[in-house]
């Protein structure tokens, strides 16, 4: 079975060679690897990073778009793999973790994607947010449409779907700026429905003040609660859910944000 790794960049070169290499180093347990990096036209050191890895890279892609979702469609429209998923150029996956994906889908052969656990990280790769994380993994056992209906308990970089179900689901919608992830997941759940791989994390989500989630969760909570409504039907007990843990997630991350910032020095 092979494997389609997706990685849109745009001036990203403060974590995109751990990204890159967190990639190829998949094919050290002996996986199909296809592995697709799409710039938008980088203006800092991205190309020379990227310049490093070009013999493993299978296509390079460099130039304008519109929006990581624009380069990452660009990705899904040649890519080849029986599997497809994409890495954020800020995030990175753990070793094995492909070896395992393919695996688990070998096994369940009518389920449309997977997923599995995912840390969250900050700048300097450290873990932090342990009780998000143990939050989104109390789902797991119970996980059904109807739960990633009420609540995207779902981390990105750990999930990983068929391209047939892809191509019957759709491509991400460019319109929505924060939460398109999320709303290709619920299309591609009607495909099949979803497995989870067990076991340790698959990957590494890496938050800091200029990811989508660090700069701009209150939009993000908004689109995820309007696409869950979309999918559900606005007065579902799952649209009611969705948007009491909305409010909830917001509210903590405001409060993280305040006391952060009180722990700042001033300025001089």
């Amino acid at each position: 079975m092979k494997i389609s790794i997706i990685t849109p960049n745009f001036n990203g070169e403060r974590f995109l060679e751990q990204t890159i290499r967190s990639v190829l180093q998949q094919r050290e347990s002996g996986t199909d690897l296809e592995y697709i990096v799409v710039d938008g036209a980088s203006t800092d050191h991205s190309l020379d990073i990227i310049n490093r890895y070009r013999n493993s890279i299978d296509t390079f892609i460099s130039e304008p778009d519109n929006g990581p979702a624009s380069a990452i469609n660009k990705g899904f429209d040649i890519a080849s793999g029986d599997m497809v998923a994409w890495l954020n150029a800020d995030d990175r996956y753990h070793p094995g973790t492909l070896k395992r994906v393919i695996q688990t889908m070998q096994n369940a052969p009518h389920r449309a994607l997977c997923f599995g656990r995912c840390r969250i990280i900050d700048e300097e790769s450290n873990e932090i947010r342990k009780p998000i994380t143990r939050f989104k993994e109390m789902f797991f056992p119970i996980s059904s449409r109807f739960c990633i209906q009420s609540i995207n308990y779902i981390s990105q970089p750990a999930m990983f779907f068929r391209r047939t179900a892809l191509q019957a689901a759709g491509l991400l919608r460019e319109d929505i700026k924060a939460a398109w992830d999320y709303d290709l997941t619920l299309r591609l759940w009607h495909q099949g429905g979803a497995c989870h791989i067990p076991g340790p994390p698959l990957s590494d989500f890496r938050w800091h003040p200029g990811s989508i989630s660090g700069s701009g969760f209150r939009n993000q909570f908004r689109e995820e609660l309007q696409v869950a409504c979309a999918d559900a039907g606005s007065y579902s007990p799952q649209a009611l859910l969705h948007r009491g843990v909305c409010l909830g997630i917001v509210a903590i991350y405001t409060a993280m944000n305040h006391r952060k910032q009180r722990r700042l020095p001033p300025a001089l």
